[in-house]
């Protein structure tokens, strides 16, 4: 199992009714063995570019684990999915997974967030 990041980009008609088009999509990943660990919705926005003559999307993201050949079916399936306009599916960069896991046990130790460790950094420069 590896982790990846999916964002997918849905037609800004399913704003209203949008959970058949999500659980199509969970669906999908879960017939695959998919283990999703986090999942965002990030609404609607405006895209970069026209896609099929849409000028807004309806972003989700998720984070999950996925066996090594379920990345290529699950791609096939949303190729031809109507309700998606564009998706991305990647393999997660495991030294950024890492750095973020130790970022976080040394937020834990010291009880400091990222900022005022570093803001503490500056100060002792001086």
């Amino acid at each position: 199992m590896r982790n990846y990041e999916l964002t997918t980009i849905f037609h800004p008609d399913l704003e209203m009714n949008l959970d058949p088009a999500l659980s199509k999509v969970k669906q999908t990943l879960e017939s695959n063995k998919a283990k999703i660990t986090e999942e965002e919705a990030d609404g609607k926005r405006r895209l970069a570019y026209e896609i099929d003559g849409q000028q807004f999307g309806i972003y989700h993201y998720f984070e999950m684990e996925l066996p090594t050949e379920a990345p290529d079916k699950i791609s096939s399936i949303f190729n031809i999915a109507d309700e998606i306009l564009r998706y991305m599916l990647v393999k997660t960069d495991e030294r950024k997974i890492k750095l973020a896991t130790r970022r976080a046990e040394r937020t834990a130790k010291t009880g400091n967030t990222e900022d005022e460790n570093n803001n503490l950094n500056s100060e002792r420069e001086v």
